[in-house]
C-alpha cells in the first residue's frame, strides 16, 4: 500500500510540473499560456505547448502588459516611449515670464510640471498695475490661470522613438481664468448742463473659460519658449466696455467671447 501511495504523489508531481505554465498578460487582456524562453530588449520568446520545444514564438514587448510566471512572480512591461524612467534626465518643472506682459500693464508669471510623458499643469499668476501703464488707468489688482495640458504624441511610433524632451511639443491646454481689479476711468458729470469729466475708482472681475493651443521648444534641458493661443467663454463686471482683463480679453456680455495669446520663456529645474 504504501509503494502504490508514494508511487501516485510521484505521478501527481511529474504531472503537474508538466501543467505549469508561465502566462503573458498582453495589454488587449489576451492570455499566452507558455514556457518562457527569452525576454530581450525588444520582444519575448517562449514555447506553446501544443508544439515542439524546439518551436519558438515572439511577442513584441509593447504589447505586453505582464508575465506571470509559474513560480508566481510578476513581471510588468511599460510602452518604451511613455515609459517615465527613460525621461529620468529632463528636468520636470518650468519657470516662466510672460516675456511682452510688463508691455501691457502687468508681469506675468508661470510654473508648469510635467506629471508623466506628454501629461502636465501649469498655474499662472499676474500682478496687473506692475508694468507699463499706456492708458494712464492706474490700474491694480490680480489675475491667475489653470490648465492641464495634453502634449500631442507622434501618430505612429518607431521602435526605439521617445520625446525629445518630456515637455517640448505642440500642445492643447484647457484652461480657466479669473481676473479682479480696480482702475481709475472718467465719468461725465452734468452738474445743471454743466458737463464736465471726473476720474473715479471702480472694480471688476472677470472669468474665463478657454481652450488654448500652443507649441513649446526646450534647450539643451534649460530653457523653454512657449508660445500660444486661446479662446472660449468669459464673463466681466466692467459695464465701459472694456475688453481687455489683463491677462485675456473679454468682449461685452451680448458676445461674451474670450482669447488671450502670449509668448513666454522659461527656465527649467528638477
Amino acid at each position: 500500500m504504501k509503494p502504490n501511495f508514494a508511487f501516485a504523489i510521484l505521478l501527481f508531481l511529474i504531472c503537474n510540473s508538466a501543467i505549469a505554465q508561465d502566462l503573458i498578460v498582453k495589454k488587449n487582456n489576451d492570455l499566452i499560456k507558455c514556457k518562457i524562453r527569452e525576454i530581450g530588449l525588444d520582444e519575448v520568446k517562449y514555447n506553446l505547448p501544443e508544439y515542439p520545444a524546439d518551436v519558438l514564438f515572439s511577442a513584441d514587448k509593447d504589447d505586453i502588459a505582464k508575465i506571470v510566471f509559474e513560480s508566481g512572480q510578476e513581471m510588468e512591461f511599460k510602452t518604451a516611449m511613455t515609459d517615465p524612467e527613460r525621461y529620468s534626465d529632463n528636468r520636470k518643472n518650468v519657470l516662466k515670464i510672460e516675456f511682452l506682459s510688463p508691455l501691457t500693464g502687468n508681469t506675468t508669471f508661470a510654473w508648469e510640471k510635467s506629471l508623466r510623458p506628454a501629461r502636465s499643469i501649469e498655474s499662472t499668476i499676474g500682478i496687473i498695475g506692475l508694468g507699463i501703464d499706456n492708458d494712464d488707468r492706474n490700474a491694480g489688482g490680480v489675475f491667475a490661470k489653470f490648465g492641464y495640458k495634453f502634449i500631442k504624441d507622434p501618430d505612429f511610433y518607431l521602435r526605439g522613438m521617445r520625446y525629445a524632451h518630456i515637455l517640448k511639443g505642440s500642445y492643447i491646454k484647457p484652461e480657466i481664468a479669473f481676473s479682479t481689479f480696480r482702475y481709475d476711468r472718467y465719468a461725465w458729470r452734468d452738474y445743471y448742463n454743466n458737463v464736465s469729466a471726473e476720474k473715479e475708482r471702480t472694480g471688476v472681475v472677470s472669468g474665463t473659460v478657454q481652450l488654448v493651443l500652443g507649441k513649446q521648444w526646450i534647450i539643451d534641458n534649460v530653457f523653454a519658449v512657449d508660445i500660444y493661443a486661446g479662446t472660449g467663454y468669459g464673463f466681466s463686471t466692467g459695464d465701459d466696455y472694456t475688453t481687455y482683463q489683463y491677462g485675456y480679453s473679454v468682449m461685452d456680455e451680448s458676445f461674451p467671447l474670450a482669447f488671450s495669446t502670449g509668448f513666454k520663456i522659461g527656465y527649467l529645474f528638477k
